[in-house]
């Protein structure tokens, strides 16, 4: 009866990303989803790819097979989105394995008429993400965060817009990508499926580099220009929709124009009434008291809950109504303020300063620290021996408080451990 306790392609391929800091709880609904998206044979060549980019050669050699066959492997893949096939201006392709999220559950729904079941896919992504709470808490609920807010840039006075720096503007990231990708919105279409979407617009999702350039290869998304893009973000900022962006300075592969009755994200502070889903702004808005006539705009226009109207009986039994805050939920992005026709909200400095990591290395290095699983990042080599047992001496360490991690790393006796521990705190 031992044949009962392999595993499936598809539960080797989910511990495989889960060595992500973002992993993916292996419920059943994800092996569903799993199924309509690969094979179980394409689900065990994926388990064995690298975490971090590789080349056709890196991963001929871990598949065990010629080049071409592999290309033809990998190249099928990246057409259905599931791999990141990125090409430098001196024609080399590097293959990238994308988290779930931000990654291949979106990608399979950044266009309308997909090669999968995308009727399915959103129901099962919809029971996944909005029923069970597992993943959703374990993707978003953490200290450093997987995105970004980005402010409305229409709603800065002359006075922040001095403070505010290039890669806080959607339009800088826009003005300065190499490639620029227009995709479906990924929420709403899996919305629209459910029959819970919104009127905002569906062709709007941005995104850039390396990561626009492969969708837009393989007709996941088409390609802009700057021109259109500003006026798609203008159409956005039309809509009230947020701004939302992965949680780095530079090299930012998407934005995403966002609703908040359909964003995962902005659904999740509102499910646990919680900021630590996402980064804010550095800014906050001020209602002006005297100017407020408790018109209930701005509260209308909130994503996610942020505003409320408050009442007060003065002397003569008038009751005056007035915007009031709550800045634990606030995000900072300025719809609020561009909603209001009264000028009663104007956005002013938060007290402390929202830190963003300097790149994607840097953020998911902080993210694996957190999570426990930074010896999975740096010994990604599942062939070498040696190379498993310090992962797993790294694991051990890590899960110690930084007392006991120091001690333990004197035991161990090993320059190399430590020079390891050194390099990777933040």
């Amino acid at each position: 009866m031992a044949h009962r306790t392999l595993k499936s392609g598809y539960q080797h391929f989910s511990e495989r990303i889960n060595r992500f800091p973002q992993g993916a709880p292996p419920t059943e609904s994800l092996f569903k989803i799993l199924k309509v998206l690969m094979s179980e044979k394409e689900a065990e060549l994926m388990s064995k790819l690298p975490i971090k980019p590789f080349t056709l050669e890196t991963a001929s050699k871990v598949l065990k097979l010629d080049l071409k066959e592999t290309e033809k492997i990998l190249t099928e893949l990246a057409s259905r989105a599931l791999l990141l096939d990125i090409e430098d201006p001196a024609g080399v392709r590097t293959f990238v394995l994308p988290p779930p999220m931000a990654g291949f559950f979106e990608f399979s729904l950044m266009r309308l008429q997909g090669n999968s079941n995308q009727k399915l896919l959103s129901e099962l992504y919809y029971q996944y993400l909005n029923v069970e709470e597992d993943f959703v808490r374990d993707l978003f609920v953490t200290d450093t965060k997987l995105g970004r807010i980005f402010v409305n840039e229409q709603a800065l006075s002359t006075v922040n817009d001095l403070h505010i720096l290039d890669y806080e503007r959607s339009s800088e990231i826009i003005k300065k990508a190499s490639h620029i990708g227009i995709g479906t919105c990924y929420c709403r279409h899996k919305m629209s499926h459910m029959g819970k979407a919104c009127d905002a617009p569906l062709d709007i999702c941005m995104t850039f580099g390396g990561t626009a350039s492969s969708l837009i290869k393989y007709g996941y998304a088409r390609e802009v220009n700057v021109s259109e893009s500003m006026s798609l973000l203008e159409k956005a900022y039309e809509h009230n929709l947020v701004q939302i962006g992965e949680n780095e300075q530079e090299g930012l592969p998407f934005i995403c124009n966002c609703c908040g009755c359909c964003c995962e994200a902005l659904l999740a502070i509102k499910r646990f009434g919680t900021l630590n889903s996402i980064n804010t702004t550095n800014f906050l808005p001020v209602v002006e008291e005297n100017r407020c006539n408790g018109c209930g705009r701005c509260v209308k226009a909130c994503p996610v809950g942020a505003l409320s109207i408050e009442s007060e009986t003065i002397g003569d039994g008038k009751v005056l109504k007035r915007a009031k805050l709550d800045e634990n939920v606030c995000l900072g992005c300025g719809v609020c303020v561009r909603s209001c026709n009264r000028g009663s909200l104007k956005l002013t400095h938060r007290d402390k300063r929202v830190i963003t990591p300097v790149n994607s290395v840097h953020r998911i290095v902080r993210q694996s620290i957190e999570q426990g699983k930074l010896n999975d990042l740096i010994f990604d080599n599942q062939a070498l021996l040696s190379h498993r047992a310090m992962a797993a001496i790294l694991g051990a360490i890590l899960k110690m408080p930084p007392i006991k991690q120091m001690m333990a790393s004197e035991q161990v006796k090993s320059k190399y451990l430590l020079a390891l521990i050194k390099n990777y705190e933040v």
